[in-house]
C-alpha cells in the first residue's frame, strides 16, 4: 500500500532537504512531481489539484523557523495537509445507544462485506462488545454459509433462520440479536457487480426496517478511482456513516484512501489490511499520512505488539534477559508473536527510516526464512534449545538435514541467536536514554 506514491515522495523531498534556500520555482517544481506521484497512485485528480494548491500557499514564502531546514519545513507542511486530507481525526464507529446496537454493511459485490463482517465483530469482541451476525444476502452462492462459518470459528452468535427475503431476515436477526444478549448486531448485506435501482430500493428498505445506528460502506481498495465513484452513488442513494477500504495489504496504490474522505465529506473508519480474522485496523490519518511520508508508524506497531504478548510474558522475558536465561525456545517463541502481529513486511514497514529495498527482500522472501529459522529450532532436541553450547559439529549436521536446510544455515542462526542475546542483555542493563541511543545504531533505525 502507497509503497509507489512513498518512494516518488522520497525522491522528490532528497532533492529539496539539500538545499539551503528554497526559491519559489523550486517549490512549484516540485509541487508538479508531486501532483504527478499523487495521480499515479489513483487519487482523485481534483483532490490532487486542491491539495498542491494547499501545500504551495503555506510553503511558497514560509519563513522559515530558526534550526530547521527549508526542505523539512516543506516535508512537515506536506504531513500536515496529508492528514486534514485524510480525515484530520481518529473516526470511530458509532455503536452507542441501548443493545443490540443495529450495524448495516453495504458495499457492491467482491468488496469483502461478509470477511469484514467477521473482522468487525472480532474488533469489537476486543473492546468487549459481543456481536451478533446476520447473512442477508439471499442470493450470493454459500454468502450465509460463509458468515455462519466465519462466525462459528471466531466465538460469534449467528442468525441460520430459513427466510429468504433480505428485509424480513434482518427483522428475525435484529429479535435474534435481542434474545442472545448481543452488545452489537452486524447485519451483512447483499451487494451486486454495479450499482443498480433493485440494490438500492432493498438496501433502503433494511435500512427502514432494522434502523441501523451505523451504516459502513465497504469498498475494495484495489480498484482505484472507481471506488470514489462507488461512494459518491452510494452517498447520494443510501447515505452511510464510514467508509471500510479493504484489500489494502495488496497491490492497492492507496488512492482511494486519499480521496474518499474529501470527495463525500464521509470518514474513512477502518482498513482491510489482510486476510487474517484480526486484519482490520482502526484508521488513523495521522499515522498514514507518516507512512506515506517514511516517517514510520511506530504506535500501530506497539499496539500490535501489546495485542500478542501478555503483560506476565514481557515481564518473564525481562526477567530472563536480566538473569542471561534467554534461550531458543524463547527466541522461536518471540518469532511466532511476530508472526501474529502480520506480514512481516508491513511491520518492518512500520519502523521510521526502513530502507525499501529491505522491505522488498522481505516481500520477495514472503516469510519463508522465518519458516527455516523454525524449523531447525524445531530440529534441536529440548536440551539443546535450552543450551545452545551443546552443539557440536555432528549435531548441526544431524539438525541441517532434520530441517532440510545446510550447516552454514544453522550456523548462521545460531551466530545471530547469541548477538542478539549479547545486545538484548546489554539494553536490559542502560537506562532509557542510553538505549533509545543503542537502538539508533541499529541497521534501518537512522
Amino acid at each position: 500500500m502507497f509503497e509507489d506514491l512513498t518512494t516518488r515522495l522520497e525522491g522528490i523531498f532528497k532533492g529539496l532537504r539539500g538545499r539551503g534556500v528554497l526559491t519559489e520555482d523550486l517549490v512549484r517544481e516540485s509541487l508538479k512531481e508531486i501532483r504527478r506521484a499523487l495521480l499515479e497512485a489513483d487519487v482523485h485528480y481534483k483532490v490532487a489539484k486542491e491539495f498542491v494548491k494547499r501545500v504551495e500557499e503555506r510553503a511558497v514564502g514560509q519563513e522559515v523557523l530558526k534550526g530547521v531546514r527549508p526542505g523539512q519545513q516543506v516535508v512537515k507542511i506536506v504531513h500536515d495537509e496529508l492528514v486534514d486530507l485524510l480525515g484530520g481525526s481518529v473516526a470511530r464507529p458509532n455503536i452507542a445507544g441501548t443493545p443490540p446496537v443495529p450495524v448495516m454493511l453495504v458495499g457492491l459485490q467482491g468488496s469483502g462485506k461478509t470477511t469484514t463482517t467477521a473482522k468487525l465483530a472480532n474488533w469489537l469482541k476486543k473492546q468487549g462488545r459481543a456481536s451478533y451476525l446476520v447473512p442477508a444476502d439471499p442470493y450470493r452462492p454459500a454468502a450465509r454459509d460463509q458468515l455462519i462459518k466465519l462466525a462459528r470459528a471466531n466465538g460469534h452468535a449467528v442468525y441460520e433462520g430459513p427466510e429468504e427475503d433480505p428485509v424480513e431476515i434482518c427483522r428475525r436477526g435484529l429479535e435474534g440479536a435481542r434474545k442472545a444478549a448481543a452488545d452489537v448486531v452486524l447485519f451483512d448485506t447483499a451487494g451486486r457487480l454495479h450499482v443498480d435501482d433493485a440494490l438500492m430500493e432493498e438496501l433502503s428498505a433494511i435500512r427502514g426496517a432494522v434502523k441501523p445506528r451505523e451504516v459502513l460502506l465497504i469498498v475494495d481498495g484495489m480498484i482505484g478511482q472507481d471506488a470514489v465513484t462507488v461512494a459518491e452513488t452510494f452517498k447520494e442513494r443510501l447515505g452511510f456513516d464510514g467508509v471500510v477500504l479493504t484489500k489494502m495489504d495488496g497491490d492497492a496504490r492507496g488512492g482511494a484512501a486519499l480521496s474518499i474522505a474529501r470527495v463525500t465529506g464521509v470518514p474513512l473508519k477502518f482498513l482491510g489490511v489482510g486476510e487474517s480474522a484480526d486484519a482490520l485496523e482502526p484508521f488513523h490519518p495521522d499515522r498514514m499520512a507518516s507512512r506515506i511520508l517514511s516517517m514510520g508508524d511506530v504506535v500501530t506497531l506497539v499496539e500490535r505488539a501489546q495485542e500478542t504478548v501478555a503483560v506476565e510474558e514481557a515481564e518473564d522475558l525481562a526477567r530472563k534477559l536480566s538473569r542471561n536465561e534467554f534461550d531458543l525456545d524463547d527466541f522461536r517463541s518471540q518469532l511466532r508473536r511476530i508472526r501474529k502481529m502480520g506480514p512481516l513486511n508491513q511491520i518492518l514497514g512500520m519502523l521510521p527510516g526502513m530502507p525499501k529495498e529491505a522491505l522488498k527482500e522481505v516481500e520477495k522472501d514472503g516469510g519463508r526464512s522465518i519458516g527455516r529459522v523454525e524449523a531447525i529450532i524445531n530440529s534441536m532436541t529440548p536440551a539443546e534449545r535450552a543450551k545452545p553450547a551443546l552443539l557440536n559439529g555432528s549435531r548441526r549436521k544431524r539438525i541441517a538435514r532434520g530441517s532440510g536446510t545446510s550447516v552454514q544455515e544453522v550456523n548462521q542462526l545460531l551466530k545471530q541467536f547469541q548477538d542478539m542475546r549479547q545486545m538484548m542483555k546489554q539494553m536490559s542493563k542502560l537506562k532509557k536514554g542510553k538505549r533509545g541511543k543503542m537502538l539508533a545504531r541499529l541497521p534501518g533505525m537512522r
